[in-house]
């Protein structure tokens, strides 16, 4: 996925009231828009450098959005929103070889009246719900975790890929890190320990759990390669 306008390079300042971060450009203070709700665990010591996009919509109260952060000379992708751009890139590129084959892919898709997953894919009879999940925290060298907070919403989406793999479908999740300097990853049960129980069900009851982590640049974000789960 590649930004469709040069970023501009800052320094962080600090996040408050979760969405906004005060960045400093140039020696000019701004206020932009943080695009995740997680913790962002790690990711915003004072004076890390950052990236941020600017948009001409006039009907945007803030007009700039923190994309990248440079946490120990690795980028990290914060924008949560890409995180299906991301992936669907890749699975229309093929770049993800366990979904190589699929050619009807559908995001956003409607599993039931209160559920949706990220994407659906379709082969002859083999029928897919993948779930996409972005992972930025690592605490540990070389592994990235996943939740940096607790997730109810992330328990509930693990409980309705065993229910649709109960109902015959396959199910996968897929957890994307938005880092490169990570080769392992694993659930913070410490965080969340009932995200984990939940993990672990849906590994026992067959749904798929893939991970890969990304390539970065101030250009662009895309999927590198796929991640041991420990």
């Amino acid at each position: 996925m590649k930004f469709t306008d040069n970023l501009i390079l800052g320094v962080l300042i600090k996040r408050y009231k979760r969405f906004f971060v005060d960045v400093k450009v140039n020696n000019q203070i701004i206020t932009a828009h943080c695009p995740n709700s997680g913790s962002m665990l790690g990711l915003l010591d004072e004076n890390n450098k950052i990236w941020i996009s600017q948009s001409n919509n006039p009907k945007r109260k803030l007009k700039f959005t923190l994309e990248l952060i440079n946490v120990k000379d690795n980028l990290v992708g914060v924008n949560t929103i890409f995180a299906n751009k991301i992936v669907l890139e890749a699975l229309t590129n093929k770049t993800i070889k366990e979904f190589s084959k699929f050619e009807n892919i559908k995001t956003e898709a409607v599993y039931n009246t209160n559920t949706r997953f990220d994407f659906f894919l379709k082969k002859n009879d083999r029928k897919v719900f993948l779930e996409v999940k972005n992972v930025t925290l690592s605490i540990k060298k070389n592994v990235a975790e996943f939740p940096d907070a607790i997730t109810s919403r992330g328990t509930k989406h693990l409980m309705k890929l065993i229910e649709a793999k109960k109902e015959g479908y396959e199910s996968c999740i897929l957890y994307l890190i938005q880092r490169e300097d990570c080769s392992q990853f694993k659930i913070a049960d410490n965080i969340d320990i009932e995200y984990k129980k939940a993990f672990i069900e849906a590994k026992k009851k067959g749904v798929k759990i893939l991970c890969y982590n990304c390539k970065l640049s101030p250009q662009e974000i895309k999927v590198n390669k796929l991640v041991k789960i420990l």
